[in-house]
């Protein structure tokens, strides 16, 4: 396979790269998607009420039992205004992860759409950054929608919140590019359980509703370990506008997982369907 120019515009990392894999044409799914998905909207604005409920229900029930807890920078906060940013990142992490399994393993199993896909001059790069550009605007509308709640109830009370919609599309993609990489080991619809098996303990237990302090010293740095703390600690220091440098290695954390999981995805699409 034979190395070729793509155009200028696509970029240094695109630049490069043998014929057939990318054809700067990652829109065109995005814009299918959008086209499929004007008939299937409540489907997509149902999931972001999971974490509204959970916000009413724990945020302020729950909340008014526990009073104030310690919160980035020591401080002590709210309960509410504690897990409100925690949610926000779970909302982020929930539409990319579903969208870019169960959605896509449909398409790639059943559908068999990548299959006609990659008959064109799409490649399988195109693919995946299409893919996961439509996870990420999922979870960047769930992430909008959540805010909006947030603004309404006095939670967003420093500066830096206005850059937590942009963290939390980052988040979102990063978190579209791992489960699209995982997507495509998947044999059928039982390793979904997997799927579920990650995201619950890892939405339980990754400072989601009480801090990582409360945890043994092997454990905590277990929970630091899951993508989700990151994603939180993100938004709870930008929420609260305690902003240090150590948001930069949580960055880095998700610039890592991004940039992995659509390498993994392109690849995997090249060698199951090209092959």
């Amino acid at each position: 396979m034979t190395a070729t120019l793509v155009p200028e515009r696509t970029g240094l990392l695109f630049r490069v790269l043998p014929t057939g894999l990318y054809a700067g044409r990652a829109k065109v799914l995005v814009e299918r998607s959008a086209l499929v998905n004007r008939t299937a909207w409540l489907s997509i604005v149902t999931g972001f009420f999971e974490p509204l409920f959970f916000l009413f229900g724990l945020g302020y029930g729950f909340g008014r039992l526990v009073g104030e807890v310690t919160g980035p920078g020591g401080q002590p906060i709210s309960y509410v205004a504690f897990v409100a940013p925690a949610l926000l990142a779970a909302s982020a992490m929930n539409g990319a992860v579903y969208d870019s399994t169960f959605n896509i393993f449909f398409k790639f199993k059943y559908a068999k759409l990548y299959d006609a896909m990659l008959a064109t001059p799409l490649g399988p790069v195109d693919v995946a950054i299409g893919e996961i550009t439509w996870a990420l605007i999922r979870g960047g509308l769930y992430a909008a929608g959540f805010l909006a709640v947030m603004l309404g109830m006095g939670l967003l009370t420093s500066g830096w919140a206005l850059l937590a919609l942009p963290a939390a599309v980052f988040v979102a993609f990063a978190f579209g590019a791992l489960g699209m990489a995982c997507t495509t080991f998947m044999r059928s619809w039982q390793d979904f359980d997997l799927v579920q098996l990650a995201l619950i303990p890892m939405f339980l237990f990754s400072t989601t509703f009480y801090p990582v302090t409360v945890y043994p010293a092997a454990i905590q740095f277990a929970v630091k370990c899951f993508p989700l703390y990151h994603g939180i600690e993100i938004m709870r220091a930008l929420c609260t506008g305690y902003v240090d440098l150590s948001i930069l290695g949580h960055l880095g954390y998700f610039a890592v997982m991004a940039g992995i999981g659509v390498v993994v995805a392109s690849r995997r699409l090249g060698t199951l369907l090209l092959a």
